[in-house]
């Protein structure tokens, strides 16, 4: 298959940006009063504060958008679709648990929706490595990052069962 145009490219790369970015404003909607109901709920000393996870989130959401563009590049989603299409139900994952945990308060299903989300990211970095290995190496703080989130969000479960259910 002859590569992308530079112009197919950089739309491409746009476009999976989008996607991602799309996913965190979903989450994000889910959020408009996270600190509000967060800041009412006990925390584990080594909690971060609030003003972390947005930078944090963002760095992550732009890492996996170029890592979804770099398996895309490699023979477009009919070539990449089982890797692009895993990434793509992870994504929803992701931004499910902002609902789960913000909007219906429900810290067990939270925290095994995030589970989940860890074993669909690591499936997901295996596709992405297979296809090119840059890509699947970006995913890892975004697993790492969950993993942590896990932790944090079974810790507040724990410390808030009367709230979270």
């Amino acid at each position: 298959m002859p590569p992308f145009s530079k112009q197919k490219q950089a739309l491409g790369l746009l476009g999976w940006l989008a996607v991602c970015f799309a996913a965190s404003a979903v989450g994000a909607i889910a959020s408009i009063r996270a600190s509000e109901f967060y800041g009412q709920l006990m925390q584990p000393d080594w909690a971060p504060p609030a003003s972390v996870f947005g930078p944090v989130w963002t760095t992550l959401y732009a890492l996996m958008g170029i890592a979804a563009w770099l398996v895309w590049r490699r023979g477009g989603f009919a070539r990449q679709r089982r890797a692009l299409a895993l990434f793509l139900v992870q994504l929803a994952v992701n931004a499910l648990w902002s609902w789960v945990f913000f909007v219906w308060h429900q810290g067990a299903l939270g925290f095994f929706n995030i589970l989940l989300l860890i074993v669909l990211v690591a499936a997901t970095i295996v596709a992405f490595w297979r296809a090119q290995r840059l890509a699947g190496a970006l995913l890892a703080p975004y697993l790492l990052w969950i993993s942590f989130a896990a932790a944090l969000n079974y810790s507040v479960w724990q410390l808030n069962p009367q709230i979270l259910g």
